[in-house]
């Protein structure tokens, strides 16, 4: 037994939905739970047994109402397991808590939630065998739980903190830290829920304390549940000064509040670090809420936690810092602070991810008098003098992280200090200088990868910050050009600085007085002496160069001309593709530049001599069609076609036209990319076709009721005929299902119309076989909804789940890839009417309904084995109009007339490939019964399950037999 669990236990976890397509959520659960409750299994295969409910609780119970009856099983399960078998209690309250949770019967506080809430606080606050490590273990569990509850529930345990105090007082033994961060939890949680009832006051709060209040939960009198009337809680409450928190008006009266927030402090020093910060945090928040407390209440833990060492105590002290400012904190614990964030942040034993979020301490530090206001902006505190921040200068053996982050603090000291003169700030600005040209200087020697990135990030942070020091950044200009001309291959680098420092700096000349010094370099550089490695790299920086209205393009055109005619240029003999496109990438720029009419003749001659000489045939065409262009069209015209829409810097957008050219670079391939949508864009919806309905009253016109009396003969020839179907290959195996194509409700106008739409289903069982792609020409968001038909073949007609997706196209030519929600196919859609022969009459349907219930009611099921017959009953109290209702809804598809049984409805689905299910619906004295055979025992439980839900919303009463 165990062997075999394991192995399924394993599947299961290895992949749910290959495991599922087996059997069904609800068989699985089903035998799972019949295991727990067999005394035959040992614990630890029970233990096993628990870790799909604890891993996958939402997969095994999908709704309330199934979690409620599971979470009874396993609390059944628990009252009947022995003490001694202290690991699986532990499993069950774990896996009872997932289940509530992810059931959302904890939401909507059921009785088996209440339920488990008691026993968790039985286990709690239970004292035999106090000295006992393994019962303690149990607790410890339970107090987990109880927290866990309380996270996703706030409030829940908000009328038992007079129980959490006096458990975690009385508690003496290593497991002291559980009691206390499920105390401190409940009581915050708690005071926030009082917060938010309009005049609550000191009485409320100390009633609160007491556990006699009840704040956030009231009794449903039809139902006898509570319910919760708030939003969940916002966390953390703490985003800024304590003025943002919501408060509770109290006055100083606060003694017994005082007493738990001292108890928990005095306590704290026990618990391990981060313990000890959550803790503190749920304090903080306490504290902040209640006005009436005064943060000094902290003083006494301030010298412990001013000099800690570990990282979530310090960030709890500058969150505390942050709440309560100047009322807890004084200029020297300021200062202080301060000076110990700069010390560990170049400490040379803490590692890097420390040092780094020691440095966005400083760049966010909280002072208790903040001169800017800005929130999540870097901003250095007044205190953080040039002669503090000395110590967290760069340097070339910090890492580039490291590196970074201290370049662009000390960048920010001295621009504060002023750039001009001899004073610190003149000086430190010389430094970072330094240390850039120092850091140019490896990469000018072949420096890293890594190296390499680190300098172009640094020269940006500098330009960043002292873009308008004109001898600094001059200087850089210089060196950015010789550098390119030394090592082309850090052209694409060039490129991404000129670009980030023009998009982040946009009063800022400098990008382009970058781009005009790289193309004199460039241009003026001796054609016999560059490779065609560097002749690549150069083109791309002129094709970049072309996009700025402000430079001249004359030096570029001569340098295109040069390399295509020059008898030592083997650029158009060689034919290189990737090439020619570069130029051609070039060219493309120039004919939008505004000084067009001026590079007209040159362009022309380019363009023409690419065409006449060039050893690609494609690189030929398209110079030809530029040619075309330039020849024809205006500039405005060009501008249009070849680049759809420009943005306000007059850089070329991703804007597309199904009628625009582009050149043959990443933008091509961004057209041809399948793109994935951030969200579902579409989504399939339940369409009923209108059918012209043949009714029962019609039908019954045609029928003689002196021909419904037939003998077994007639019967069997029937039931024969209508066998014969079935020989022919594909008959009546398919359900068609209809839905309608349309906009999810998220609106992006990028997605109003769309256009050549593919469909894509994948199943997530082998209960179906696999579908076809299915496509849709269009679809608007204001115009007629599609339909969509479904071609099911079922192997087995069970519920099923399919995962839809869908490939289109939009206007600008741009194709995409979005997942739709999933598609659940419930049992009763399998169903289809009895599929007779053409021309039968009413009278041959029952006659082939009275043969099959009586083989099914026999024991003999045609060909099949007689162990696929089964029979059942199904009872629900409905009266009279309730009935005939819920027959004309549903069933009236599926009758069978019998005139000869007036009190009596007959009802038969058809199930593909080949299973029925017949009811006999009849009127009993005290209730109404649905005699059930079919041909396919499997069926049941789904029968049952539709029967429930139909009955259910007919009339609330039902008894299921």
């Amino acid at each position: 037994m165990a062997v075999n669990w394991a192995e399924r236990i394993a599947a299961f976890s290895c992949s749910p939905s290959q495991f599922m397509s087996c059997t069904t959520p609800e068989a699985f659960l089903a035998e799972l739970l019949r295991e727990l409750r067999d005394d035959r299994a040992s614990y630890n295969v029970k233990v096993l047994l628990l870790s799909p409910l604890c891993e996958y609780p939402t997969l095994l119970c999908p709704s309330v109402s199934v979690g409620e009856e599971t979470a009874l099983e396993l609390m059944s399960v628990f009252a009947q397991c022995p003490p001694k078998s202290l690991e699986f209690r532990c499993h069950l309250l774990l896996a009872l808590a997932s289940v509530l949770l992810c059931s959302s019967c904890m939401s909507t506080h059921s009785r088996a939630a209440q339920d488990f809430l008691d026993l968790l606080l039985q286990v709690a606050r239970d004292k035999n065998d106090l000295h006992d490590v393994a019962v303690r273990s149990l607790q410890v569990t339970a107090c987990d739980c109880l927290r866990e509850l309380e996270a996703c529930c706030p409030g829940l345990l908000s009328q038992h903190l007079e129980l959490l105090n006096g458990l975690r007082q009385h508690e003496t033994f290593r497991h002291h830290q559980a009691y206390a961060g499920l105390h401190t939890l409940g009581l915050r949680n708690a005071v926030y829920l009082l917060t938010q009832q309009a005049g609550a006051g000191a009485e409320d709060l100390k009633a609160l304390l007491g556990g006699n209040a009840v704040i956030a939960w009231e009794t449903d009198g039809d139902s006898g549940r509570i319910k919760n009337k708030d939003s969940p809680l916002p966390s953390p409450l703490i985003l800024g000064p304590m003025g943002r928190v919501p408060t509770l008006q109290t006055g100083p009266d606060c003694k017994e509040l005082r007493s738990h927030l001292s108890s928990l402090l005095e306590e704290s020093y026990l618990l391990t670090p981060l313990s000890q910060a959550a803790l503190l945090h749920g304090l903080v928040e306490v504290v902040a809420m209640v006005p009436g407390v005064s943060p000094a209440i902290f003083r006494t833990q301030l010298l412990r936690l001013l000099g800690t060492s570990k990282v979530c105590l310090l960030h709890t002290t500058l969150l505390m810092k942050a709440a309560f400012t100047d009322s807890l904190f004084s200029a020297e614990d300021e200062a202080f602070i301060l000076k110990r964030l700069v010390g560990l942040s170049q400490h040379p034993l803490l590692s890097t991810p420390e040092k780094l979020f020691y440095m966005d301490c400083i760049l966010h530090f909280p002072e208790n008098r903040p001169i800017s206001s800005g929130d999540g902006d870097e901003s250095l505190p007044v205190l953080l003098t040039p002669r503090l921040a000395a110590a967290l200068v760069p340097t070339v053996f910090n890492d580039s992280a490291s590196m970074l982050a201290r370049f662009n603090l000390v960048s920010l000291v001295y621009l504060e200090e002023g750039e001009e003169g001899d004073g610190e700030g003149g000086r430190g600005l010389a430094y970072l200088y330094d240390h850039l040209k120092l850091l140019l200087h490896i990469v000018e020697n072949w420096g890293s990868r890594d190296k390499v990135v680190t300098f172009f990030r640094a020269a940006f942070l500098f330009l960043f910050h002292f873009c308008h020091v004109e001898r600094y950044s001059d200087d850089l200009t210089a060196r950015l050009c010789e550098l390119c001309r030394r090592h082309t291959r850090l052209a694409p680098h060039l490129i991404d600085l000129a670009n980030r420092t023009q998009n982040g700096l946009g009063e800022s000349d400098w990008a382009v007085g970058l781009l005009r010094a790289l193309q004199g370099v460039i241009t003026k550089a001796p054609l016999a002496q560059l490779t065609l490695q560097d002749l690549r790299w150069h083109l791309k920086v002129l094709a970049r160069v072309a996009e700025e209205e402000e430079i001249s393009q004359k030096s570029t055109l001569s340098f295109l001309f040069g390399i295509i005619t020059s008898s030592s240029s083997l650029l158009c003999g060689g034919g290189d593709w990737r090439l020619g496109n570069d130029v051609l990438a070039v060219c493309r720029q120039l004919l939008m530049h505004p000084s067009l009419d001026a590079l007209l003749n040159p362009l022309a001659d380019i363009l023409q001599h690419l065409t006449r000489h060039y050893g690609d045939t494609d690189i030929q065409d398209h110079a030809r069609l530029y040619y075309a262009l330039l020849t024809t069209l205006s500039r405005e015209k060009l501008v249009g076609v070849l680049a759809h829409g420009v943005t306000e810097g007059g850089r070329q957008d991703k804007k597309r036209s199904l009628s625009s050219i582009m050149a043959e670079s990443e933008e091509l391939t961004s057209a041809l990319t399948i793109h994935q949508t951030e969200r579902p864009i579409l989504k399939l919806i339940n369409y009923e076709p209108q059918q012209g309905s043949e009714t029962g009253r019609k039908r019954e016109r045609d029928i003689d009721p002196g021909q419904t009396e037939d003998g077994p003969g007639q019967e069997k020839a029937a039931l024969e005929a209508y066998r014969a179907q079935f020989h022919r290959h594909g008959f009546a195996s398919e359900v068609t299902l209809h839905y309608q194509l349309t906009h999810t409700d998220a609106h992006d106008p990028r997605f109003a119309q769309i256009f050549s739409i593919r469909l894509h289903f994948e199943l997530t069982d082998s209960h179906y076989e696999p579908l076809s792609d299915i496509s849709v020409p269009c679809l608007f968001r204001t115009g007629v909804l599609p339909v969509v038909r479904l071609r099911l073949k079922p192997q087995q007609p069970y519920p099923t789940t399919l995962r839809a997706s869908a490939i289109f196209a939009t206007q600008d030519g741009l194709s995409w890839h979005t997942a739709l929600p999933d598609i659940h196919v419930a049992f009763q859609q399998a169903f289809t009417p009895l599929p007779v022969p053409p021309g039968w009459e009413p009278e041959d349907e029952l006659r082939v309904f009275e043969g099959l219930w009586g083989e099914i009611r026999s024991g003999r099921c045609g060909e099949t084995d007689l162990a696929d017959c089964a029979t059942s009953l199904f009872c629900s109290q409905l009266g009279e109009t309730a009935l005939g209702a819920l027959v004309e809804k549903h069933f009236s598809p599926y009758l069978i007339l019998d005139l000869s049984e007036k009190e009596e409805h007959k009802v038969l689905f058809f199930l593909p490939p080949q299973s029925h299910v017949l009811l006999k619906i009849s009127s009993e004295e005290d209730a109404v019964q649905f005699n059930i055979a079919t041909d396919n025992w499997q069926l049941l439980p789904y029968v049952n399950s539709f029967l429930l839900m139909i009955t259910k919303c007919s009339n609330g009463g039902m008894i299921d037999s």
